[in-house]
């Protein structure tokens, strides 16, 4: 990278720079900026120019940044987010400014929390969409780092301990917002439902792995191999949905959060019964980076989804 003259660079192009990062497509980004396609293009080719190297490659699916892009981009936000705090701390409006929220989850989670979240949204005829990406990992930090997304909601065990091991050095920030547990699904008139769940029987029968990543080995093998037991994963998927609709239909057992069960769709048709082993509580988080932690949106919609009413389970 060529070395720049800050006295010369039109500060202006951090925003389209940051725009195009965070939409990935002219066209998206020229409506969150209030400008046309041509002038974000002609703005994006001056910043170019300046740093003397392209920021950016075009392709089938939008614009895809360079790595200098990628190394540039978590400070360019950062600086970005800190004048905007500095010069309008409580300027948003959510029934005035118009903002887009990208939030990760799992599918059960949406079902459970996006309905209520829409409603607050409503009810304050504020001007916010907001669009839901998959979790593909129990771990976000990475998606939150790069800026795929605003918050990231879910039971984040590796990332939890991470972030508690690095105190106020972390760059993640977090909140809890409600406790589950983990339950032994299967359909109604199943062979065992009838019958207290023993681990023998358990490990005899035949099983569906919910897995985002779709690892055929989960945390309920990982407490069975403690215990020197093993199971028999018939079926992976990757959503709660799939899972419940599957095991209403067959003789395969899988365990979910208790609070995913009614998401599935197919709560009727299934029962619930205690596992045969221990599994700890599984704590449903909300996390965000730390450059956004002081945007008066951002805090906004954190706090929308802090509001909502968690499931109530034992």
């Amino acid at each position: 990278m060529s070395s720049l003259n800050f006295r010369t660079l039109d500060l202006n192009l951090l925003r389209v720079f940051d725009a195009v990062m965070a939409e990935g497509s002219l066209t998206r980004s020229a409506v969150v900026l209030a400008m046309t396609q041509p002038a974000v293009s002609h703005a994006l080719k001056r910043l170019n120019e300046s740093v003397g190297e392209p920021l950016f490659e075009r392709t089938a699916h939008g614009m895809r940044p360079t790595p200098l892009a990628q190394t540039l981009w978590p400070q360019v936000r950062a600086a970005l987010g800190t004048l905007q705090q500095a010069f309008a701390p409580s300027a948003f409006d959510p029934a005035r400014d118009r903002v887009a929220f990208r939030l990760a989850m799992a599918d059960a989670t949406a079902a459970l929390l996006m309905p209520a979240l829409v409603q607050a949204i409503e009810a304050q005829q504020a001007l916010a969409n907001l669009r839901v990406v998959p979790l593909a990992t129990r771990d976000p930090r990475a998606m939150l780092e790069r800026g795929e997304v605003d918050v990231a909601v879910g039971y984040f065990p590796d990332a939890m301990a991470a972030l508690l091991a690095q105190g106020d050095d972390a760059a993640l920030r977090h909140q809890r917002l409600y406790d589950t547990h983990y339950v032994c699904v299967m359909r109604r008139g199943h062979p065992l439902a009838d019958q207290p769940l023993t681990l023998e029987a358990y490990c005899a029968a035949h099983h569906l792995l919910v897995s985002f990543s779709g690892r055929a080995h989960g945390f309920v093998d990982q407490a069975l191999a403690a215990v020197g037991q093993q199971r028999r994963i018939v079926l992976t998927v990757n959503q709660f949905y799939t899972a419940g609709r599957v095991v209403a239909g067959s003789d395969l057992l899988t365990v979910l959060p208790q609070s995913f069960v009614e998401a599935t769709g197919a709560a009727d048709a299934l029962v619930v019964k205690p596992l045969p082993l221990p599994l700890g509580r599984v704590h449903v988080e909300m996390m965000w980076h730390l450059r956004k932690d002081a945007l008066p949106a951002q805090r906004w919609l954190r706090g929308l989804l802090a509001g909502i009413e968690g499931p109530m389970v034992g």
